[in-house]
């Protein structure tokens, strides 16, 4: 059985593949994202695909486990956006990560979006600042906040992760270890993980900078 460390350090660009994602909205929009030559290729699909072109195995089942990562923080997916779900977790605001989704009750939540693209190349540690600050405002109102982006997996992942370690001074392994514990099928990109090291070793940096400048 593979440990927690051993599963982070697998986390490698080698071991990407050029594939497609077929992403459909809540409105009934479906987008194609393609990665190919070093670059992201967002178009709408017209036509009903043969599906034989993207090597990619349909997932027909429901995705029934939303992570309860704290009592006022949740992490999901698109999926999870439903009228009904949402009013019953008391969910009061949405913080949607996703690309081409669009936000579908404006009147009963609290919305943020930010697009991100979910590929290695991303700078997600750019979007931080502003994920924080929203999802610290729903913490200080007494609501609840949930985090998606399509799939619940890599890009809404790698922001809970990090607003863990920001919130809490907690290194990347315990906050990637509670946060799979909450959604076992979370997987940040290669990218993503490796820049979630790189925050954790600029906040260990200003700590010692901040102890320096305490003992001086």
């Amino acid at each position: 059985m593979h440990s927690l460390n051993q599963e982070i350090k697998a986390f490698s660009r080698n071991n990407l593949r050029k594939q497609c994602t077929r992403v459909t909205t809540l409105t009934g929009k479906k987008i194609i994202e393609t990665w190919k030559d070093a670059r992201i290729h967002v178009v709408e699909e017209v036509e009903p695909s043969s599906g034989g072109g993207c090597g990619y195995v349909q997932d027909l089942s429901s995705d029934l486990q939303v992570g309860v990562i704290k009592p006022w923080l949740l992490l999901g997916s698109q999926n999870k956006c439903r009228l009904d779900y949402l009013k019953s977790h008391k969910v009061t605001h949405i913080l949607n990560a996703a690309y081409g989704v669009e936000n579908a009750f404006l009147n009963d939540f609290t919305y943020k979006s930010i697009s991100i693209l979910d590929l290695p190349e991303t700078n997600i540690l750019s979007y931080f600042p502003e994920c924080f600050e929203f999802i610290e405002e729903a913490k200080r109102k007494d609501g609840v906040v949930l985090v998606h982006c399509n799939a619940g997996v890599s890009r809404a992942a790698a922001i809970v992760i990090g607003f863990l370690m920001n919130s809490e001074q907690t290194s990347f392994t315990s906050a990637f270890s509670v946060v799979k514990n909450a959604r076992p099928s979370i997987c940040p990109n290669s990218g993503f993980m490796e820049q979630l090291r790189t925050y954790q070793e600029g906040k260990e940096s200003n700590k010692c900078d901040r102890i320096q400048e305490n003992s001086s």
